[in-house]
């Protein structure tokens, strides 16, 4: 017996037509450690947004009821290539009830329960997810509870990422995000020196609002100076970025050496031995990233993503921090939303307009239900 339900899809032509819409669904009975779950709220996270959207032109897009007609420009849409022509389903995480299961043990364990999972097709009525993927919320409303996965333990990997490579300290740019306020309340949980940037000095009161001991405002004027002194304090040789494009990861690497040399007792022409590491997670500016030979020899730049440290970390971690996330969930790792739309009001020019800005303290909530 399948389920019949309203779900959301993208679909990229190669000729750079994008089409968001919703249709009807049937979703299959759940087989072995499968379940079904009646989605009740889904975040719209960055991470969905370059699936849903990417960098598509929605200014001049043609809106309808529940659907988007856009342009997506170049070299965006050649560099999508392998997507052209799919029909996808959108959405990476959220929360529900389960209705009914594989008859796998794990599966019908959380039958009638309300849990957390990332099905990766949370934009719909229905969703198919796997038990291993689902969090049991107990008394949690799906509302406080679908935010539970990407960035919770996105949050937890940027900690467990740094004490697994001995660093002393993280710095974090961007950092007044959701997922900058729960780094912020973790770092303070496991005694991690925290440095934050930001960039209005309305996202300094919020992080100062929270406790967060070091923040800096690259909007000042003495933004270099201020990032130097936070980094002397903190020993924050170690980041992680989501801007991607720009000068940023090149500012934090050029502070980082001016520090580390500032504290050498002899000169060396090829600068400091200080290992410098900053990760990119995401890409809110889809420019270049731009960087410049002025801080020695002694640097890394790589890419961290959820999934592939998930597969690294072992067993033991991911089951820590998950049964971390679960029973914090309304603290530590507390989400706020802006709005909240139906899938409908998803698709509307206000909203899309909006939400894919990704400003801080505007973050959407989608029921799927109404």
């Amino acid at each position: 017996m399948t389920t019949t339900g309203k779900q959301i899809f993208t679909t990229l032509e190669s000729d750079g037509t994008l089409t968001v819409e919703i249709a009807t669904s049937e979703f299959p009975e759940p087989k072995g450690n499968q379940v079904l779950v009646r989605m009740e709220a889904a975040p719209i996270n960055p991470s969905d947004l370059a699936l849903l959207l990417g960098p598509a032109d929605l200014e001049n897009a043609d809106y309808s009821e529940g659907k988007i007609v856009a342009k997506m420009p170049e070299p965006f849409n050649s560099g999508a290539k392998g997507r052209h022509g799919q029909r996808l389903p959108v959405g990476n995480e959220g929360a529900g009830e389960v209705i009914a299961t594989g008859d796998g043990d794990m599966a019908k364990a959380l039958m009638g329960k309300r849990v957390a999972c990332v099905p990766g097709t949370a934009y719909a009525e229905y969703a198919i997810a796997d038990a291993s993927m689902c969090l049991p919320l107990g008394d949690v409303s799906s509302k406080d509870g679908a935010s539970a996965f990407v960035n919770p333990m996105t949050a937890l990997g940027f900690v467990e990422t740094a004490k697994m490579e001995g660093a002393k300290a993280i710095l974090h740019t961007a950092a007044a995000s959701n997922l900058g306020q729960m780094l912020v309340r973790i770092c303070q949980e496991d005694n991690m020196p925290l440095v934050n940037i930001v960039r209005r000095q309305e996202q300094v009161d919020i992080l100062k609002g929270i406790g967060a001991k070091h923040i800096v405002n690259s909007s000042d004027d003495d933004f270099m100076d201020q990032l130097r002194g936070a980094i002397d304090e903190t020993d924050a040789f170690f980041g992680f970025d989501p801007i991607g494009g720009g000068k940023m990861v090149d500012h934090c690497f050029k502070a980082m050496e001016q520090v580390a040399v500032s504290k050498m007792t002899e000169y060396n022409r090829y600068g400091s031995n200080q290992q410098k590491k900053m990760y990119i997670y995401g890409r809110l500016d889809l420019g270049a990233t731009v960087l410049s030979p002025s801080y020695g020899f002694g640097w890394a730049l790589s890419g961290w993503l959820l999934t592939p440290f998930l597969q690294s970390a072992g067993m033991e971690t991911v089951m820590k921090m998950r049964k971390r996330v679960v029973e914090n969930i309304t603290t530590t790792f507390k989400s706020d939303y802006a709005k909240t739309v139906t899938l409908e009001g998803m698709l509307e020019k206000d909203a899309v307009l909006q939400y894919r800005q990704m400003r801080t303290g505007e973050k959407y909530l989608v029921t799927p239900h109404g």
